[in-house]
């Protein structure tokens, strides 16, 4: 009988790519797309796999697909040997005396503002270093952190139900914002929050981090928010408001990005309260060892760098 290695040895780099390809867009035209494949080519791919396997990896779900519990099961191998890849590439690196291999990155979408600032000189240090960084929402991110896709995720609630470590490495005020109009954009001391009570609220989506300290911050004051409309982006926050929608909560970096450009459409109100304080941490999981690229990036967020946003 085959080894688990000859096994292995007998599945094709192109079919284990698209295998890789369908299952993480659970598609096998989009998987085809971007290995720049004939989906018919794609599908033979999948089928040889599975006949080597021995059990179905996929499933029809409506105009897509989705992976049987095999199709689990090799998806999240595939990740694991590939993750062994990595630090056997960081090794070699060490080895001849320069840091390689790969980091893979995932931030929420407020973190966009900063995390390529902290990247650049890192980037810059270790040219043998290859960087990958997703930006998504804050579910996805978790998704990912759940997966065990990235090396280290930047966000600012990390979640409980995971074994992760965690490192504070910046601050994150949140602050309130409204149009520029607005009859109390020119006060002088803060404003009482039950002030805004009749204001319509402009909100992140729900599961955003920054909706979630919003919400306990105003549950926590006995407020209750006359949410109008829930956006998907900070720019897409930014625009609403300037546009005389309604106020929102946002981290101070999206106030200070779009303040750099000129005079905004919006201020920033000073409201009793806030700004709320938070951090970003960088987080990672705690049952898996770090590649020696992501250790040395966790060790670059601590000694901290004067020229950094927010270092020093």
């Amino acid at each position: 009988m085959p080894t688990p290695l000859k096994r292995l040895l007998r599945a094709s780099p192109q079919q284990l790519r698209s295998f890789e390809a369908a299952a993480r867009h659970l598609s096998v035209t989009r998987a085809a797309r971007e290995l720049h494949v004939s989906q018919p080519t794609v599908s033979l791919q999948l089928r040889q796999l599975a006949n080597l396997v021995g059990e179905p990896l996929f499933e029809p779900l409506g105009r897509g697909v989705r992976l049987t519990p095999v199709g689990e099961a090799l998806q999240e191998t595939l990740g694991e040997i590939s993750r062994c890849w990595q630090r056997f590439e960081g090794r070699l690196g060490d080895l001849r005396g320069l840091l390689q291999g790969r980091l893979r990155i995932a931030a929420v979408t407020t973190a966009e503002y900063f995390v390529p600032d902290l990247l650049g000189p890192f980037s810059a240090s270790h040219p043998g270093v290859e960087i990958e960084l997703a930006v998504e929402n804050r579910d996805r991110v978790i998704d990912r952190l759940r997966r065990q896709v990235d090396d280290l995720s930047v966000m600012m609630l990390p979640p409980d139900e995971l074994p992760l470590h965690s490192l504070p490495f910046r601050d994150n005020p949140l602050v309130v914002i409204a149009p520029r109009e607005h009859p109390l954009a020119q006060a002088r001391s803060p404003v009482a929050l039950n002030q805004l009570a009749s204001e319509r609220w402009l909100m992140r989506e729900p599961g955003s981090g920054t909706r979630l300290v919003a919400e306990k911050h105003f549950t926590s004051q006995g407020f209750t928010p006359r949410v109008a409309m829930s956006l998907g982006s900070n720019e897409a926050l930014k625009h609403a408001v300037g546009a005389g929608l309604g106020v929102a909560v946002v981290s101070a970096l999206v106030v200070d990005s779009g303040s750099a450009t000129g005079d905004t459409p919006w201020v920033q109100l000073p409201v009793q309260g806030f700004p709320i304080r938070r951090q970003w941490s960088v987080v990672w999981r705690a049952d898996a060892p770090l590649d020696l690229p992501a250790q040395r990036f966790v060790d670059y967020l601590q000694v901290g760098d004067p020229a950094l946003p927010g270092g020093g």
